[in-house]
């Protein structure tokens, strides 16, 4: 603008517009900005590369533990249940009690069963003795048979003693080595029908078997907790007949838990037991869980399943299969308790 227009506009009350600024400055601005977006961008992406290089997660993943399901050994009716559900036991510890009346009859009739036979064991060693002192006897008087009869026979061939006198007395020790072979045949009867003597006889022992069962079946009217957890479906109420080997409730165990984090298969090429873990549980976001990768599933879920896919037929759709992965907790915080079935983020170290 001219000095004589700036004269002129000042005359008349009008403000020049200013001059705007030049095309360069605002080419150069776009540039720096799309520079900067460039090179966050890049940090961004080899961030990522080296994170997805040296790590592998998954939020497919949810606690696991041991679960004992309690069941009764002997049928009978519960008298009395000790615990509640949801409460915490220890190993050991009382759970419910079954009517023991039918039980303690049994060991009270085994026990006269084992005296029984421990009489009859004792009755039957007699019998031996008795057999045996009857060989003696009977081999004694074949001794003495034998000795008449050479001395009768000597007084025959001499004519001081008739011919039938000698056939008497050789008679007699005929008799008596026939008594001899009747004696060894009854003791040989009496030592196979006692068997082994005293507490080694067989059915001594097996009345010990029969009273150490009922013994056994005594003690399995009260259940204990074989694990220490929380107890989990309770519904048993006193009054209920129970029946062997039908669960009646669980205990989840507390003595040991993982995860089982499933990772899709292209992510597992590097995964291998013993590779330390993050875990997240949902549960406690702020309170992260050391683990450790314990073992890779020779297969997918998939393969395991009920009904395993038949890629085969039909319309095949390629679909990631995900494998699981046991990963161990290592120290549980029991200020931070886990709970079966609840989700968890695991992120395994490759290196």
């Amino acid at each position: 603008m001219s000095d004589d227009d700036a004269r002129a506009s000042a005359d008349t009350g009008i403000v020049a517009p200013s001059p705007s600024p030049p095309a360069s400055r605002r080419k150069i601005a776009r540039l720096t900005v799309t520079a900067i977006v460039a090179i966050a961008a890049a940090f961004a992406g080899v961030a990522y590369w080296l994170h997805a290089r040296g790590y592998a997660s998954t939020d497919d993943a949810y606690v696991n533990a041991n679960t004992v399901d309690i069941a009764a050994q002997v049928p009978g009716q519960v008298t009395a249940i000790y615990i509640r559900d949801q409460q915490h036991v220890a190993a050991g510890d009382p759970l419910f009690a079954i009517d023991p009346r039918s039980y303690e009859a049994a060991v009270a009739k085994a026990q006269a069963q084992l005296a029984l036979a421990r009489q009859s064991v004792r009755a039957q060693e007699a019998e031996v003795a008795v057999a045996r002192a009857q060989l003696a006897q009977r081999q004694a008087e074949e001794a003495d048979a034998g000795h008449v009869d050479e001395r009768t026979q000597t007084l025959v061939r001499s004519g001081f003693i008739s011919k039938q006198g000698g056939d008497n007395a050789h008679t007699q020790l005929l008799t008596a080595q026939a008594a001899v072979r009747a004696a060894q045949a009854t003791l040989a009867q009496k030592i196979d029908a006692l068997g082994a003597a005293g507490d080694a006889n067989a059915a001594v022992r097996a009345a010990e078997a029969t009273l150490a069962q009922a013994r056994l079946d005594l003690d399995h009217t009260k259940v204990q907790s074989p694990a220490s957890g929380h107890v989990a479906n309770l519904s048993l109420r006193p009054g209920a007949t129970v029946a062997p080997g039908t669960p009646l409730f669980s205990i989840v165990s507390d003595d040991e838990f993982w995860i089982d984090a499933n990772f899709k298969e292209t992510e597992l090429a590097r995964v291998r037991p013993g590779q330390k873990a993050r875990i997240t549980v949902d549960m406690y976001p702020d309170h992260p869980f050391e683990g450790v990768v314990e073992s890779v599933s020779p297969g997918s879920g998939a393969a395991f399943s009920l009904l395993p896919p038949q890629n085969a037929t039909g319309n095949w759709v390629k679909v990631t299969q995900r494998v699981p992965v046991r990963v161990r907790v290592i120290h549980p915080d029991p200020a931070y308790a886990l709970r079966i079935g609840t989700t968890a983020t695991v992120r395994v170290a490759l290196r």
